[in-house]
């Protein structure tokens, strides 16, 4: 299953700053997995079975990567699907400054389900929190938490506190730093751009 994804992304070493304000060493073009939804059917199927012993009643994903394959997972599970949309970020340079929302419409179809939160990939998982923090907030209850691609362990003790399992399909270890302690700042070397 690793070499199916990871063959799948170029990666990218430098030095980036990533949505939830950590900094870190690797980009994976992840916008590539979803050219050609055929090749990625398998790993959506594989994710959705591991899903199975958590009673999923829908899927969401936080747009954009995560969307595509959280609704290809709930085809799978024959449940419903929603996103969750990233709001405007507050420039106070703290860690996790990204909300999401789950649009109006969508909000009270998940109301009172157990929810499986998908993404591309989880590395600091702002998007995950953020995602979990919308569906809290439209009264669902968020069950699973699943990926393609684990990057990071920092994610793991906000989902153990909220009593959530993650299903990854492939783990690639990466070091993650809070922007005051990033060697690579430290050494003066400047942020790359995302492609």
């Amino acid at each position: 299953m690793e070499s199916n994804v990871l063959d799948l992304l170029p990666i990218r070493r430098g030095h980036f700053r990533f949505e939830s304000g950590y900094h870190g060493e690797i980009w994976l073009d992840l916008d590539r997995l979803f050219a050609n939804p055929s090749r990625i059917a398998p790993l959506a199927r594989e994710l959705a079975g591991r899903f199975s012993g958590h009673d999923v009643e829908a899927v969401i994903g936080p747009l954009v990567g995560g969307a595509f394959l959280a609704q290809m997972v709930a085809a799978e599970l024959k449940a419903e699907f929603a996103y969750a949309a990233p709001q405007p970020a507050v420039t106070n340079g703290e860690l996790y400054s990204v909300a999401y929302r789950v649009p109006n419409t969508l909000a009270p179809l998940l109301k009172g389900k157990r929810v499986a939160i998908v993404d591309d990939a989880i590395n600091a998982g702002s998007a995950l929190r953020g995602t979990f923090d919308a569906l809290v907030a439209a009264g669902a209850k968020p069950a699973v938490a699943g990926a393609l691609i684990v990057l990071s362990d920092i994610a793991r003790p906000f989902l153990a506190e909220n009593g959530l399992v993650l299903e990854g399909l492939v783990t690639l270890a990466t070091p993650l730093w809070a922007p005051e302690v990033c060697p690579l700042c430290a050494r003066r070397a400047p942020l790359d751009s995302p492609p």
